[in-house]
């Protein structure tokens, strides 16, 4: 039986490491230690640094000098940029999606919808959330577009995990409401107007870091 392919290894790296980032395990200026991560893979220095290069590549991590490889921090900048990127290319793929959006995928849209009111905790709500994006944006059957799409919804997950990882409210989602009946009325215009306001909402909280100490978080809700 052959061996995996260090890429291969290198891609699995990073996605078990980007998950832990962006669910908050792993928190900003923490230090990636090549040594304790090949050791938890049983992989060698040389898919960990390859996946390392791929973190980088998804502003997770950073590599520094003399102090290797952290998690990469944020500030509102970052935040108002990928909440900027998602309100043109949501829009722009729900102007192509609009007119193969039927029935059944509005119902979909809907049902993801009401998961994500009956949300106890901010995972399974930005599951949800996710859900009911992707369900109106698919039909756009542009897959570099939806690729890009996915991943500003990671970065859009880290920022919420960051600022809300207690203290989560479920509540409705009138945004959400008014685009879907935008869409079962034909109204493609007013939806997509609506989608691009409601993905540039930011929100910020006080949140309580390991150490103790207190800073503000800033994260995109929509």
């Amino acid at each position: 039986m052959s061996e995996p392919k260090d890429d291969t290894i290198a891609v699995r790296i990073s996605k078990v490491l980007a998950e832990r980032i962006i669910a908050g395990t792993l928190e900003p200026g923490a230090r990636l230690r090549q040594d304790h991560i090949a050791e938890e893979f049983g992989a060698s220095h040389v898919p960990v640094r390859e996946a390392f290069r791929l973190l980088e590549a998804q502003g997770l991590a950073i590599s520094e000098p003399r102090r290797g490889v952290r998690v990469a921090a944020f500030d509102l900048a970052q935040v108002k940029e990928v909440a900027e990127m998602r309100a043109a290319l949501e829009v722009l793929a729900l102007r192509h999606a609009a007119p193969h959006l039927t029935s059944a995928i509005l119902d979909e849209a809907e049902s993801a919808n009401r998961a994500a009111e009956k949300s106890r905790d901010v995972r399974s709500w930005e599951e949800a959330n996710r859900a009911f994006h992707r369900t109106i944006l698919a039909p756009c059957g542009m897959p570099r577009l939806l690729a890009t799409i996915d991943d500003l919804h990671a970065a859009s997950a880290r920022f919420l995990f960051a600022a809300w990882r207690t203290e989560w409210e479920a509540r409705t989602d009138q945004d959400h409401l008014a685009i879907l009946a935008a869409l079962r009325q034909g109204q493609t215009e007013i939806a997509m107007a609506t989608l691009g306001r409601h993905v540039q909402w930011i929100g910020q909280k006080p949140v309580r870091t390991a150490s103790g100490a207190t800073r503000d978080a800033f994260a995109i809700v929509g």
